[in-house]
């Protein structure tokens, strides 16, 4: 019966997933609906039930493996750079919301004063799994797209960890009642779980740079460290085990002799299943009249979280910043909070319910409660608000390049010269080496991922062009983006005339294989620049009219029409077989010329404007 029932969990994990991706929405949202049906309305599965004795090891190891996956992403060098008001957000401003809400807890709803720390210290992450889709959909300005991302990607594991310390400092506090016992036991907490943490990354370290662990299990191996590193913690100094995984993600991340992207691509796939899994079970095990109990004070509660809380964390996090009140206003209101909050905060209830702790049941129904209701407010609302407050991007401009290969650096530096917002992608770190050389933005990685999702300027996308000698990199790119940005605006070039088709790529790829004609394949443009082909850009004026581009340029191959509309803003269409579209005066081409086209000489009888990139 139990395989039945972990089967149907897989099955709606699916589904709610696909229909989180089919609506444009936060997958979380529908993680929940599917739970509390499951759950607490149709009474179909009980995970206590189900899992028995197991569900609390279960929670505990995919909540640790959460946490490494997210603390994977903390570079130090990157906090670096990421401003002070983001700074600001995931230290005074964590504190602050940390302190109001749980003192809302405590004297609003009458909680025990360690289960209203906990609530409160819970609930500062917000996470990217959900500000992500949100901001993709609402499309901020770029200075407040940045500050949520980074927010979301750095207060994940060092609110996880905020929210650790606080647990156990309350646990131990509540053992003894002297004052140097009880911070000697955290120090001793403490210390553990980073002793471990730094250890268990230091020996990873030398494995890989040593190769004493064969490529092909990095990603079991490391997944094996972390649960042991978990166990192990936690079986020296109680309940440490999440620092310890945090800290080992972190060192993880920092050692920049270290190739960790198979590594993070498994883990982000691994976190996506967990998540889902948890979510549904943690929502399912939520009871009626638990959420009854909380009474009519936790909507008062609720309008602390959204309206006193948020405002009050921005406002200080912005002081003496240059941001204008507009900016502030959008992200006091934008916080959702996400999976790490759900999962977090029902480890510690778990935890403070065998400790007997009074009010400890109420710590999953109140943190559901604020998820439920901060996801889907601000995701109906957050778009509104921004066109009110006049915060929104202009229309989406940014072109992104699938491949950073020498024929899309070609491309992509003839786009930029005339002023196209660029971004290139590949998974080849001597690719993005060389763009980035070239003075091009590029992406190490699958485009296709979640960590892409939280570094990709995907809300101001507007064109994909896949440009990979890869088949298979250029399909999944097509099949993603087809759908986040429409098919009409993602194209694909052909790897070569031989490999144009193939009974097992999808119809959406087949269909969109249309980059630059018919007689335009990847094989023939590389050709062209390895040959010493350049990328150029040519003005067609009156005296210079298409039919002489044509005449003058048989043999390059035209890739853009680029042309200015009323509004200022640059059109960029590329050539593609049976196009309507035709240049006409005023606008440049940019065309792929052969070695001896080059150079493009001005005739003597027509006026000609080209540039070469």
């Amino acid at each position: 019966m139990t395989a039945i029932y972990i089967a149907g969990i897989a099955l709606c994990s699916v589904m709610a997933q696909w229909l989180a991706w089919t609506v444009k929405v936060p997958a979380i949202l529908f993680l929940l609906i599917t739970g509390l049906l499951l759950g607490p309305v149709f009474s179909v599965l009980d995970p206590d039930a189900v899992f028995g004795d197991l569900l609390f090891p279960l929670i505990s190891l995919s909540v640790a493996v959460i946490l490494f996956e997210g603390s994977l992403t903390l570079h130090f060098k990157e906090l670096k750079g990421i401003g002070k008001v983001v700074r600001n957000l995931c230290s005074i401003g964590m504190v602050a919301t940390a302190i109001i809400l749980g003192l809302s807890c405590y004297w609003l709803l009458g909680l025990d004063w360690r289960v209203a720390a906990v609530i409160g210290a819970v609930l500062v992450v917000t996470g990217p799994t959900v500000t992500a889709p949100l901001l993709n959909a609402m499309r901020p300005t770029k200075e407040i797209d940045r500050i949520l991302r980074w927010e979301g990607i750095v207060i994940d594991p060092i609110g996880a960890l905020f929210a650790v310390l606080v647990f156990e400092a309350v646990m131990l506090a509540g053992k003894s009642g002297v004052l140097s016992h009880t911070l000697f036991a955290l120090f001793k907490t403490v210390g553990v779980g980073l002793s471990i943490g730094i250890l268990a990354g230091y020996i990873t370290g030398v494995l890989i740079r040593r190769e004493w662990l064969p490529y092909e299990l990095h990603k079991f191996g490391v997944l094996a460290l972390v649960l042991v590193s978990f166990t192990v913690s936690n079986a020296i100094s109680h309940e440490s085990g999440l620092l310890a995984v945090t800290v080992f993600g972190i060192y993880l991340a920092n050692q920049d002799d270290l190739e960790l992207d198979s590594i993070l691509e498994f883990k982000e796939d691994l976190s996506q299943i967990l998540i889902s899994t948890l979510f549904i079970l943690l929502a399912a095990r939520l009871k009626l009249p638990d959420l009854m109990l909380l009474g009519p004070a936790v909507i008062v509660f609720l309008l602390i979280v959204l309206f006193v809380a948020r405002p009050v964390c921005i406002a200080l996090s912005t002081y003496n910043s240059e941001l204008p009140w507009r900016a502030r206003a959008i992200l006091a209101w934008i916080a959702p909070r996400g999976i790490v909050a759900a999962a977090v905060g029902s480890v510690f209830a778990l935890s403070m319910t065998k400790a007997g702790i009074a009010d400890a049941q109420k710590i999953v129904p109140i943190i559901f409660t604020v998820i439920i209701v901060t996801v889907v407010l601000q995701s109906l609302t957050a778009i509104p608000v921004a066109k009110l407050l006049k915060m929104r991007q202009p229309k989406p401009s940014t072109v992104l390049i699938i491949g950073a290969n020498h024929l899309a650096r070609a491309i992509a530096k003839g786009l930029q010269d005339q002023k196209i917002d660029v971004y290139l992608s590949d998974p080849a770190w001597e690719n993005c080496r060389m763009a980035r050389m070239d003075g091009l933005a590029c992406y190490y990685g699958n485009p296709q991922s979640e960590h892409a999702e939280r570094y990709l300027p995907m809300s101001s996308l507007k064109t994909v062009f896949a440009l990979s000698p890869n088949r298979h990199h250029n399909a999944l790119g097509v099949q993603y983006f087809s759908h986040l940005l429409e098919e009409k605006n993602v194209y694909s070039l052909k790897s070569s005339d031989v490999h144009a088709k193939a009974n097992k790529d999808s119809a959406t790829f087949l269909s969109r294989q249309i980059l630059f004609g018919d007689q335009a394949s990847y094989a023939r443009l590389s050709s062209m620049i390895a040959k010493g082909g350049k990328v150029s850009a040519t003005k067609i004026a009156e005296a210079f009219s298409w039919q002489d581009y044509l005449e003058l340029n048989k043999e390059a191959v035209p890739l853009f029409i680029l042309n200015v509309d009323d509004e200022e803003d640059i059109r960029l269409t590329p050539f593609t077989p049976n196009m309507e579209l035709s240049p006409s005066t005023g606008d440049m081409i940019v065309a792929m010329q052969p070695p001896k086209m080059s150079i493009l000489k001005e005739p003597t009888n027509k006026a000609a404007v080209s540039t070469e990139s």
